[in-house]
């Protein structure tokens, strides 16, 4: 798996054009299509494969830690529920608030707070595991009480207040809840009782220098399998509509490296250690695409605006975030706790 770690970025960006090309080749997206609300079981599998071995790893003995540190913490709340979705509105307003489907798009990415990959990332870059799995869990029970009303309030009272044609979005919150579900609880559950089951019957060193290791290459081949599919669900888009892609990237761009350098200058300011920084900066600057494309597909429909916006999403985030672990490692070097 040397290899494989080695040119990551490389077959992060094949699997993409793969994807891409599928879409805009082939008939692909008629099988991805499935009834509003429902993202296609493969597209699930593989996001639950990617997951289970970094959450598999999870000590939840350590969990107690995370909550310990009360200013890190609320720090963490801060950045995820109120800078990210206000940093997220106005970069919509400034780039493409002239296009109301996109407008929205970018809103619901900003407001699906990362509860997923974010723990590939963090894995990849050395930090804290248990410090972002405990995050992750605060972000999945805050989207469920909160994501449908906030992407009210963000699609519907804000844009009135400034102008914005009015708008008249419901959001279901058991599609929310169902999302956490699947794309956190099903692999955290199936990752503890592999960890459980492994220690019990042959101890925690086998588990850790043995199992562990075996199983880690699994995420990058779902990774991977898993960008193949998603991109595949809007290719033929992605080469049609060029100037709308830009016009998208641009605010994600800006959105993911300026989340990850404000929150790794802040939490280095609080007197954070590197594999906290770390973690505390993933979680805030990565998104869940999945609960974000899923909740455009069930509101706006498959061909939306909204949905376009949604798959471009990942589109930007896969390899700024891939890029940002390579930033994070170096900054490791000359970390000064």
């Amino acid at each position: 798996m040397k290899f494989l770690d080695k040119y990551l970025t490389l077959w992060i960006f094949a699997a993409m054009a793969l994807g891409v090309a599928l879409g805009a080749l082939t008939e692909v997206e008629a099988y991805l299509d499935t009834e509003p609300g429902r993202v296609h079981p493969g597209l699930a599998l593989g996001l639950i494969a990617m997951m289970l071995p970094p959450l598999a790893k999870v000590n939840l003995r350590e969990l107690p830690k995370v909550f310990a540190r009360t200013k890190l913490l609320t720090t963490s709340l801060l950045l995820n529920w109120a800078i990210g979705p206000l940093f997220m509105f106005a970069l919509a307003w400034i780039f493409v608030r002239d296009q109301p489907a996109y407008f929205n798009g970018l809103i619901l990415i900003g407001l699906a707070r990362c509860i997923a990959m974010v723990v590939v990332w963090n894995d990849l870059a050395c930090g804290n595991r248990e410090y972002a799995a405990g995050l992750v869990g605060l972000n999945s029970l805050f989207q469920i009480l909160f994501y449908a009303a906030y992407a009210g309030f963000f699609l519907n009272v804000i844009p009135a207040w400034l102008g914005m044609a009015e708008q008249s979005i419901h959001l279901d919150s058991g599609l929310v809840a169902e999302s956490v579900l699947i794309y956190l609880g099903i692999p955290f559950a199936l990752g503890q009782l592999l960890r459980w089951g492994s220690i019990r019957a042959r101890g925690e060193r086998w588990f850790t220098e043995v199992l562990a290791p075996r199983i880690s290459p699994v995420t990058l081949f779902a990774l991977l399998g898993t960008i193949v599919l998603m991109f595949s669900l809007k290719g033929d888009q992605v080469l049609a509509l060029p100037w709308d892609v830009l016009r998208l990237a641009v605010p994600l761009a800006i959105y993911f490296a300026g989340m990850f350098a404000f929150t790794f200058w802040l939490a280095k300011r609080q007197g954070a250690d590197y594999p906290t920084t770390a973690a505390l900066s993933f979680t805030s600057a990565g998104n869940n695409f999945e609960l974000a494309i899923a909740v455009s597909i069930a509101s706006f429909g498959l061909g939306s605006g909204e949905a376009f916006a949604g798959v471009i999403g990942p589109l930007i985030e896969v390899p700024a975030l891939i890029l940002l672990v390579g930033v994070a490692l170096r900054a490791r070097r000359r970390f000064v706790a």
